[in-house]
């Protein structure tokens, strides 16, 4: 269970898992990395943080009244990822992995 750690508690470092079936893992990274152009560990925490951001967003044009609902269910279906589904009824829902 994740319980929140105070900044005093922060580890000196995290372990990933890439074998085992977790070897997507390692390439995710290595694509982040390339795409902020910085290090592992750095790629990892800025898409952490702007993953919040860029779904917040995404719901935000999704809930757009100019759109037709044709147009937000192609968006919807463009901006779905592996762990990210976006759908769009009369209202718009995102669902995480953890919530598949």
């Amino acid at each position: 269970m994740f319980t929140a750690m105070s900044h005093n508690e922060t580890p000196g470092s995290v372990r990933i898992r890439t074998d085992d079936g977790n070897e997507w893992q390692f390439d995710a990274i290595q694509k982040a990395a390339q795409f902020y152009d910085c290090n592992r560990s750095n790629a990892i925490a800025f898409a952490c943080e702007d993953v919040g951001t860029l779904v917040s967003a995404a719901q935000a044009v999704l809930e757009r009244e100019d759109l037709t609902r044709e147009q937000r269910r192609e968006i919807a279906e463009t901006l779905s990822t592996r762990a990210v589904q976006f759908e769009v009824d009369t209202s718009v829902a995102v669902t995480t992995k953890g919530q598949m």
